[in-house]
């Protein structure tokens, strides 16, 4: 498995932050909900990761990652929008999610931020990828966040929903508000068996009720909903699910193989890279405000609030101001 280290750093002058402003749509919208392509896959050194894989394979790639719960489908009128413009676009399944699967039985289910970073590193050796764009949403854009900091040569640019999400089991036993406490009803519910037992046997119901209240104002109908429900169904799922919020409050352990990482991300890393943040104006679920994290970041720097009612989903929810950050993200 790639392994991350410390990389040199890129000379991008004094980061450029902006103010956020409402940002409109400046690509014209899909006719239609596009489908989406025949999956491929990939095998690394612990999955068979499956992924969409859109558009002329010498043009300049953008790995797209997804979050929970979510998945490739809340891309899938982003990614034509960026075929248009000549670009690449690889959308995989995280591990526990869709078609993606452990190679072996005997591999932990692990959740920790570490290993879904790694696994996009080993996917994109697997594929050929040296650098890419980068762009994602909740643990997507962790995950983005994670290789940005660790590995900026792997990184042309990056779009991250919610900017700075790169924490820490040390951060996570810092106490909240209890406004903020209280949005993380589901974390503490995950913590007990009780919840473990309740994902499990009611996974689909109580991911569209996220849905819900992280988008309170996305009308989704059934069917959207109905066509990523049925990445749950991964057999992983619901472990990877439990374990990633477990071990945020320092309630599961991760594995030595991570520890190193998880050392350096507990240091809280600058992001060097092209950077553009955004937020929703509508976000229902956790998240830092961008005057907490823009400091983090340290290459060129903008941010963007996307208004209209827009949710946590915000690649799904606004495909043309989603698409159009990844364009501008990678002409830098």
């Amino acid at each position: 498995m790639s392994k991350l280290e410390p990389s040199r750093r890129r000379l991008l002058g004094a980061a450029v932050v902006t103010a956020a402003v409402a940002v409109m749509p400046r690509i014209p919208a899909a006719a239609a909900v596009p489908t989406i392509p025949p999956l491929k896959s990939v095998k690394t050194d612990l999955l068979d990761i499956f992924y969409a894989d859109y558009g002329p394979a010498a043009g300049p790639p953008v790995i797209l990652l997804h979050g929970w719960p979510y998945d490739i489908h809340a891309f899938e009128e982003v990614a034509p929008r960026l075929v248009a413009q000549g670009h690449r676009v690889i959308v995989p399944y995280l591990r526990g999610y869709g078609a993606t699967r452990f190679l072996s039985p005997d591999t932990k289910r692990n959740g920790e931020p570490a290993a879904l970073a790694l696994d996009v590193v080993a996917m994109m050796d697997a594929v050929g990828i040296g650098s890419a764009t980068l762009a994602g949403f909740d643990w997507g854009a962790r995950t983005a966040d994670i290789i940005a900091a660790l590995l900026p040569e792997r990184v042309r640019g990056l779009v991250s929903v919610s900017g700075y999400l790169i924490g820490s089991q040390a951060s996570g036993h810092q106490p909240l508000p209890p406004a903020a406490e209280l949005q993380w009803w589901y974390q503490f519910y995950f913590a007990t068996e009780r919840g473990r037992a309740g994902y499990e046997k009611n996974r689909h119901d109580f991911n569209r009720l996220i849905w819900r209240l992280a988008s309170p104002k996305w009308a989704f109908n059934d069917a959207t909903y109905e066509r990523s429900a049925a990445a749950f169904d991964n057999p992983d799922h619901v472990e990877i699910v439990i374990h990633n919020y477990r071990w945020r409050l320092g309630l599961a352990d991760g594995e030595a193989r991570y520890a190193g990482t998880e050392e350096k991300l507990a240091a809280a890393p600058v992001i060097t890279v092209p950077t553009i943040t955004m937020e929703g104006d509508a976000n229902g679920a956790p998240h830092p405000e961008p005057a907490a994290y823009a400091a983090r970041f340290k290459g060129k720097y903008a941010h963007r609030l996307i208004t209209g009612g827009i949710g946590h989903n915000l690649p799904q929810e606004a495909p043309d101001a989603f698409a159009q950050a990844v364009i501008d993200i990678a002409r830098l």
